[in-house]
């Protein structure tokens, strides 16, 4: 087994969680293609390379796992339509202007996570982490109250990676191989969205002599390289560790949001952020007192 090498960790998990906080650049390259569009090539070439990349990288014994257990299989099925559901979400807040609100979803994530564990796995809260849940729903429900109506691009995305994780874990498969046989479960209805729609640009065979169709083809190794990054990551560095880097990634989007793509950032959802910022630290602290305990 190789040792663990927290330097080398450290690039591979800053790595994976910059390019995913860069995606908007990506899907901002492609806005003229529909959002179902862009998540059914997504499908489509991350399954191709997805295929290709487990004949180099081995992941012995995977499929005869699968094969042996056909309940790991639904299980993927279910947690692959929750992610292309989270892609779909994701991508369609990026091109209508709705990034902050999406990075919001991002940072309420960790803390989606503390409480499904709490209602579904029997899991009990310390005080902080029922302090750190209470704040981030103050900031939900100062933004209802300012808005008049649920942040739902935030809690769906939200929710969605947050059973996505929870079902993934009922399923004890590598990241690469369990995201090749969700993408491959999810090409047959890519497929027929293509039949369906023989219009869509993507359908017309002189699309392919555009650099657009290029970039589509960039949403297979896009998709893929930053999850190879992060499952590289995480043999090198404790999981806790990654838990503070993923705040990387709804920050940069939250950035480019304000700076780059000119979207407003309202007083009332800045103070919202606040408080799930206030939450996210004092789960932070939590984690950490936690860990001192133990060693």
């Amino acid at each position: 087994m190789q040792a663990a090498n927290p330097r080398r960790g450290y690039i591979l998990g800053l790595t994976a969680y910059i390019i995913w906080g860069l995606f908007p650049i990506y899907f901002k390259a492609i806005a003229a293609v529909p959002a179902v569009e862009i998540i059914v090539h997504r499908v489509l070439w991350s399954a191709l390379f997805g295929s290709l990349l487990l004949l180099f990288w081995k992941h012995p014994g995977w499929w005869r796992e699968l094969r042996d257990n056909p309940r790991r299989l639904a299980i993927l099925a279910l947690s692959g339509t929750l992610i292309a559901s989270n892609w779909l979400v994701y991508v369609w807040a990026v091109n209508n202007g709705r990034m902050v609100e999406a990075s919001l979803g991002y940072y309420i994530n960790p803390l989606v996570n503390v409480l499904l564990g709490m209602l579904l796995l029997g899991e009990r809260l310390r005080r902080l982490q029922w302090a750190a849940v209470a704040l981030a729903a103050i900031g939900v429900a100062q933004q209802v109250w300012h808005v008049g109506s649920l942040p739902w691009v935030s809690l769906v995305l939200a929710l969605t990676f947050g059973f996505y994780g929870l079902i993934r874990k009922q399923a004890p498969v590598a990241a690469l191989p369990g995201l090749v046989v969700e993408t491959w479960m999810l090409v047959p209805l890519a497929i027929g969205w293509m039949l369906l729609n023989p219009l869509a640009a993507s359908a017309q065979p002189e699309f392919y002599t555009n650099t657009q169709a290029l970039w589509l083809i960039a949403a297979g190794p896009i998709t893929l390289v930053p999850l190879v990054s992060f499952n590289a990551a995480a043999r090198h560095l404790p999981y806790t560790t990654l838990g503070f880097l993923q705040y990387l990634a709804p920050t940069l989007v939250l950035l480019q949001a304000v700076l780059l793509f000119g979207e407003h950032l309202s007083s009332s959802t800045l103070v919202a952020f606040m408080f799930i910022w206030a939450g996210l630290a004092l789960y932070s602290v939590d984690i950490w007192l936690s860990l001192r305990r133990r060693s």
